[in-house]
C-alpha cells in the first residue's frame, strides 16, 4: 500500500497535498480499497467555503455511500472533471489523476495538525 509522503492525511482518511495557498484533496488508496469499485463521486459543494471536518461531498461504491470531509478549511475552487465519466480513476490513481477538489486554502496552518504517511500507516495498522 502506498503512503506518499509529500501528503497529510486526516483520520477520516482523505489526503491533502498543498501548493502554496492552493490544495487538492482526495481518499487515500486504504479508504478506496476498503469501499471497493468507486462508481458516482458527488461533489455539490463547488465555489463555497467549507469548513475543516464538514462534509464537502461523498462517494459512491458498488456497496456504500461514504461521505467525503474537509481535511482543511477552504473554498471549493473546482471538482475533478475526469471523475464525471471515470470514477474509478479514485481506485486506480488515488494519489494523482483520482483527487477529487482542489480548494483554496482558508488557513494553511490547519493542515499542521493532519497526520504525516507515518503517522497515518500507523492509525491503519499498516
Amino acid at each position: 500500500m502506498n503512503f506518499p509522503e509529500n501528503l497529510k492525511y486526516s483520520k477520516d482518511h482523505e489526503w491533502i497535498r498543498v501548493e502554496g495557498e492552493i490544495a487538492y484533496v482526495g481518499i487515500t488508496e486504504f479508504a478506496q480499497s476498503e469501499l471497493g469499485e468507486i462508481v458516482y463521486v458527488d461533489v455539490t459543494t463547488e465555489g463555497e467555503t467549507i469548513k475543516k471536518d464538514s462534509v464537502f461531498g461523498n462517494v459512491e461504491a458498488v456497496k456504500t455511500v461514504s461521505d467525503l470531509l474537509m481535511p482543511a478549511s477552504g473554498e471549493v475552487l473546482e471538482l475533478n472533471a475526469a471523475l464525471e465519466d471515470k470514477p474509478e480513476l479514485i481506485n486506480e490513481d488515488p494519489y494523482g489523476e483520482g483527487w477529487i477538489i482542489k480548494i483554496s486554502l482558508s488557513d494553511a496552518a490547519e493542515t499542521d495538525s493532519l497526520l504525516s504517511a507515518g503517522e497515518y500507516k500507523a492509525l491503519i495498522g499498516k
